[in-house]
């Protein structure tokens, strides 16, 4: 195995001095509009004494917001003296993306959550994922990364962890997912989980949390507000933040296997017959994918293929081949 070159990311803080640190993580970065110029990702650390590191992330996704907004907030806010431990805040991992707006990286369309482990010599999208595999998520014990549906996607609003093959460390996730308080809370069944950052954290032993919390490309009041309660939840049940958890009502959801997901295999305007959070059955119409090139085509029928209550769905009007169309998922006690 080939020695890895030091990363080419600085931080322009002291990632472990004690109290507020407002930086960022440097990545030089020359381009047609700055020869000498550098990738500026913000971060805070706060940090007291002894105790646990939390890694809150958001902007994975660029078009995802709730995560951003909670973490801003969060980073402004944050005082010394009601931690014990530390927060590390990074409220848009995938900068270039959060500032275009956009799902992957407009510098070398990486999407960061496919891209781990990264690495220092590889695309801006790999350098950070580097960093954080071989900086940040080694600090870290606990890390929670928001995301939601961005402009593709729309979700019920849940926070999730897996299942684990380590079940004391799939418990203490679950502990989190319970204390986030969301609305829903979801065992989360991945299509693809080679390249991800919930993968990386959770084969290095780490306490991964996760949300999926409206979508559509923008946040709303509620979903904002979700995210902003859910993390400071987290980081009072993780013993880091002074003060009490604020109990919400959850429901529990589970994603058993690949019969959660329908996608489309020709393209056409869409209508759904079902509304997030509606109870559908196997085999019933979940959406109708209307041909638009001619008046007087049949429609193609997606059906259910379980019992469940859809959880999430493609949002644009309009789909294309291989474009997932919902996502279903089971009640369960807990």
């Amino acid at each position: 195995m080939r020695e890895l070159r030091p990363s080419p990311i600085s931080p322009t803080i002291d990632l472990m001095a004690e109290g507020v640190q407002h930086g960022f993580l440097k990545l030089p970065y020359s381009r047609d509009d700055s020869a000498w110029g550098s990738v500026m990702i913000p971060i805070t650390v706060v940090r007291n004494g002894e105790g646990p590191t939390a890694l809150l992330t958001g902007g994975n996704h660029g078009d995802e917001y709730e995560g951003p907004i909670a973490l801003f907030d969060l980073a402004r806010s944050l005082k010394a003296e009601d931690v014990t431990g530390a927060v590390i805040i990074v409220p848009a991992m995938n900068y270039p993306a959060f500032l275009a707006g956009t799902r992957t990286s407009p510098i070398d369309k990486g999407n960061m959550n496919r891209s781990f482990p990264g690495a220092p010599d590889g695309t801006v999208t790999q350098k950070i994922a580097d960093y954080f595999q071989r900086h940040l998520l080694p600090m870290a014990d606990i890390v929670l990364d928001f995301h939601s549906g961005g402009k593709t996607l729309d979700f019920l609003p849940y926070c999730a962890a897996h299942r684990l093959p380590d079940k004391e460390q799939e418990r203490k996730s679950f502990e989190l997912v319970e204390a986030f308080g969301a609305p829903y809370s979801m065992a989360m069944l991945e299509i693809d989980a080679v390249g991800m950052y919930d993968t990386a954290a959770e084969e290095m032993g780490k306490i991964f949390v996760t949300t999926e919390l409206g979508g559509g490309g923008t946040a709303t009041a509620r979903t904002a507000g979700i995210a902003k309660r859910g993390v400071r939840n987290v980081l009072v049940k993780a013993g880091i933040l002074k003060g009490d958890v604020e109990e919400h009502k959850t429901s529990w959801l589970d994603m058993p296997d690949g019969n959660c997901f329908s996608f489309a295999e020709d393209p056409g305007l869409i209508e759904f017959v079902a509304d997030l959070g509606d109870e559908v059955h196997a085999g019933d119409t979940v959406a109708l994918i209307y041909p638009v090139g001619r008046t007087g085509a049949e429609p193609q029928t997606v059906k259910a293929k379980m019992d469940g209550i859809l959880a999430a769905r493609h949002f644009p009007g309009l789909v294309k081949p291989g474009d997932c169309v919902s996502v279903l998922a089971v009640e369960t006690s807990a």
